[in-house]
């Protein structure tokens, strides 16, 4: 499968075709809730596609014709119960929400391109995992849902990615609404990139790829680094970090090579025809 062995999964279905990992959440029975043991997996799984060395997109969407229902309830109802024997200062509630927080930012921060295919159900932790990735297709009949304070809880660890994703005044409107969205009004908010019918979705899929496939796997890391960096930071204050990034990409490899390729009329070495 490439340099990096990929982890044995229980709860994702994993496929490799050449430099992209597709990952598909596999317990239909819930609308892939994500449980304990598919957020470590999940994780494991960014890890060892990380450090493969081949692969170059990850590619996520969920089995049985949904993407995602959010957090498996049964997990946090078992932390609950963890409270009482809790020692001091020890809180398995938060412990289980930090645990997909840390996933959210892994997924987030990724130099790899993340590409999300979403599928009916898109509800919580899931509608989390649609904004950290960079390219978001949507199947007109998702459903998109932010039930957590219609539940008496709060959407603590995607609040920060609904923010960069949807804006601060979206967000806020979604949070104190239990929001509902379709796929048309997640198209028209920045959440999703694109609408596409069933059979259409693996045409706009594979243009997607082919498209991130022409890029730089180094230029797309380092400009999604940046681009993080450029949400905190003022331009002014970038000017000479940015120089200095543009300066290695330019003198390096990936620079030189595109560069050649662009006078010799021909396609860059990365690029996959």
């Amino acid at each position: 499968m490439g340099d990096q062995a990929m982890p044995v999964c229980e709860t994702l279905l994993l496929r490799r075709e050449g430099s992209v990992l597709h990952v598909q959440l596999n317990r239909p029975e819930v609308r892939n809730a994500m449980s304990l043991q598919m957020v470590d997996e999940l994780r494991q799984t960014l890890q060892a596609a990380e450090s493969d060395g081949q692969v170059r997109v990850i590619v996520l969407r969920g089995s049985g014709g949904h993407f995602c229902a959010g957090g498996d309830i049964r997990d946090m109802a078992a932390a609950r119960m963890k409270l009482a024997d809790a020692a001091p200062g020890q809180d398995p509630v938060a412990e289980v929400n930090a645990g997909f927080g840390e996933l959210c930012v892994a997924y987030a921060g990724t130099p790899l391109a993340v590409v999300v295919v979403l599928e009916g159900t898109v509800m919580g932790g899931g509608f989390g995992l649609a904004c950290v990735s960079d390219v978001a297709l949507a199947d007109p009949g998702a459903s998109f849902r932010l039930p957590e304070t219609s539940l008496g809880v709060v959407p603590a660890q995607i609040a920060p990615f609904l923010v960069e994703r949807l804006g601060y005044s979206q967000a806020r409107r979604l949070a104190v609404t239990g929001g509902r969205l379709d796929a048309t009004a997640a198209l028209g908010m920045g959440l999703v990139h694109g609408v596409h019918a069933a059979d259409a979705m693996p045409g706009a899929l594979q243009a997607v790829l082919t498209d991130i496939l022409a890029c730089a796997p180094g230029a797309i890391a380092a400009t999604k680094a940046l681009m993080a960096r450029a949400r905190f930071t003022p331009p002014a204050d970038l000017v000479q970090e940015a120089a200095a990034v543009f300066s290695r990409a330019a003198l390096g490899p990936e620079g030189q090579e595109g560069t050649s390729a662009f006078l010799q009329k021909r396609k860059p070495s990365w690029a996959v025809s």
